[in-house]
């Protein structure tokens, strides 16, 4: 079991992670994750009283960006593009339900 899957696992709903906890989860410094939500790719993420905090689901979204930016140095949209895809196959397979 990989140290992200422990992370994800156990980050209840209810938490939010700061701009600094969700920059040293994904390895990346604060000024990366900053720049991708100046540039909007980070849709759930929310400003309460000018702080940023960040659930679950911006972790992992923020974990495979990272990824196919590294790996396959993708831009920043186009990695923003393939988690929201990667994130619309999840949902439909929590729908399906597992399969035999």
């Amino acid at each position: 079991m990989r140290d992200e899957d422990i992370l994800n696992g156990s980050l209840i709903e209810d938490s939010w992670l700061t701009v600094e906890q969700l920059a040293a989860a994904c390895t990346v410094e604060p000024a990366w994750l900053l720049r991708h939500l100046q540039e909007g790719l980070f849709p759930e993420a929310e400003s309460v009283a000018g702080v940023w905090r960040f659930s679950a689901t911006c972790l992992l979204r923020a974990q495979r960006m990272r990824r196919l930016e590294r790996d396959f140095d993708a831009v920043p949209e186009l990695a923003a593009l393939v988690a929201d895809l990667l994130e619309e196959l999840d949902s439909l397979r929590a729908r399906v339900g597992p399969r035999p």
